[in-house]
């Protein structure tokens, strides 16, 4: 392979092109589900092939192929594109600068989930649905698990030659609970750049049967009250709040208004980076973090980034200023900087694009407790169940699964279905006086995140501890 790869390379130099790169990717994916008690999939799949872009006078070409040896072929088709480009160019790219480097990197694990007989999977997996079964009003049952394995090279014109091996194994579990008009359902599970020890460590037949219980005490609940209320947002929640209104509206591309014919732009403006945009509360710092340092690494987890630039971690609100954005090659140019390595891209078939990395909310200094002390009626609110937000990131409104009454500073006990918030992005943010500390810090994984024409999936991770939020408006459902 890496005789095939440097061949190609030659080549491109061959072609006095200005720069090439070629990503090679040969990805292996299993799936594993049960529904009810019986096996719904038992998947794997396995896609290979490389990626070639090429850069002629300030114009780009891509191509890719699945079929290795025919890489002189799809080095020529990417130069014929990048002359083609060039008579129509309206203005010449210009990537930002990086060093060449010869590394590797591979995902810590302890036990490869692929070696892991099917047998012992769909065991976990059926002791799940079992325990879930014992509780009567449970309609539906649901288990699953996934894993996958990436391994990839990246090579340039420059001299660089990188090689990388990243897994990521995940899990959930979903009990559902209907009555004659409603269903309620409650969901556990996660999904980190780790190996089998991660689905492990989610002990998901010990958390069944109280999952369950909690669905089909939700079928019978209240609806949340309207009105505005103070709330405490869990992490399994608070992911997502990160991801839509601050992960998407700092991508530069999207800011420049790559994205806006398709997933929309953003409230944010490169102006912003001096004009000091008052983004959230003093509380709030948010990061883009990439590298490795985190004890459960999220998916958004790597040491080069596909243009082969370094994982980073980058500051992008700064106790509640916006300090920066997240940036590839080909965009942080237009800033003056360099790229923060977040050129990624789905598969070998698809140019890398802008994407999340870890976008990590930092944690603050109080107890979970400390947090709900401070409030005299309100709500503690878990687990997204829908979301719209606008398109640039301004309006939101989320459904979560369950709300809990928080009184006098203290949960009740009680919980409520359907509760539902809504605000705007910065007024969102700068309500937030206190993030509960390192102790109580979860990191989610996003293993969907859409972005591209043509659509690229990507995978991301977003760690934050609970937080708590002052007089969020609260609407009835439906």
């Amino acid at each position: 392979m890496e005789k095939l790869l440097k061949d190609a390379i030659n080549q491109i130099k061959s072609l006095n092109a200005d720069y090439g790169d070629i990503r090679f990717k040969d990805i292996s994916t299993e799936r594993i589900a049960v529904e009810n008690g019986k096996v719904t999939d038992l998947s794997t799949n396995r896609s290979r092939g490389a990626g070639i872009r090429i850069y002629v006078d300030g114009a780009m070409g891509f191509a890719a192929t699945s079929d290795i040896n025919k890489l002189n072929e799809t080095v020529q088709k990417a130069y014929d594109t990048a002359l083609a480009s060039a008579t129509l160019l309206h203005k010449k790219a210009e990537l930002s600068p990086k060093k060449p480097v010869v590394s590797s990197y591979e995902t810590k694990i302890s036990t490869d989930p692929f070696t892991v007989p099917i047998q012992e999977k769909l065991k976990l997996l059926m002791a799940c649905d079992s325990e879930i079964a014992k509780v009567e009003g449970v309609s539906k049952r649901d288990a699953s698990m996934s894993y996958r394995c990436d391994e990839v090279i990246f090579t340039d014109t420059d001299g660089s030659y990188i090689s990388q091996k990243f897994y990521q194994s995940g899990a959930s579990i979903v009990a559902r609970a209907a009555t004659a008009s409603d269903t309620q359902s409650r969901t556990y599970g996660n999904i980190l750049k780790a190996g089998y020890e991660a689905i492990l460590g989610l002990k998901l037949p010990e958390r069944a049967y109280e999952l369950a219980k909690e669905a089909v005490e939700l079928s019978k609940a209240e609806n949340c009250p309207e009105g505005n209320f103070d709330l405490v947002i869990m992490p399994t929640q608070l992911f997502l709040q990160v991801h839509e209104s601050v992960g998407h509206p700092t991508e530069l591309d999207r800011v420049l208004g790559s994205e806006a014919a398709f997933a929309g732009a953003s409230f944010v403006s490169p102006e912003d980076l001096t004009s000091g945009l008052k983004y959230g509360s003093e509380h709030v710092t948010i990061v883009a973090d990439a590298t490795d340092s985190m004890e459960d690494l999220g998916l958004g987890t790597f040491a080069y980034d596909d243009e082969g630039v370094p994982a980073q971690n980058i500051t992008l609100i700064d106790k509640g200023m916006f300090k920066g954005f997240q940036t590839s090659r080909d965009n942080a140019p237009v800033v003056k900087q360099e790229s923060h390595g977040m050129g990624l891209s789905d598969g070998w078939q698809n140019l890398p694009l802008v994407r999340m990395t870890n976008i990590n909310l930092m944690p603050g200094d109080f107890s979970l407790d400390g947090l709900l002390s401070g409030i005299e009626y309100g709500f503690l609110i878990e687990d997204n169940k829908s979301w719209s937000i606008d398109d640039k990131r301004i309006n939101f409104q989320f459904a979560c699964e369950i709300a809990r009454e928080v009184k006098d500073g203290k949960l009740t006990g009680k919980i409520f279905k359907n509760p539902i918030y809504t605000g705007k992005t910065t007024e969102f943010w700068g309500s937030c006086d206190g993030v509960a500390s390192r102790e109580f810090r979860e990191i989610v994984g996003v293993p969907n995140c859409g972005k591209g024409q043509p659509m690229q999936i990507i995978r991301c991770g977003h760690a934050s501890s609970p937080a708590r939020f002052r007089k969020v408006r609260m609407i009835a459902n439906g």
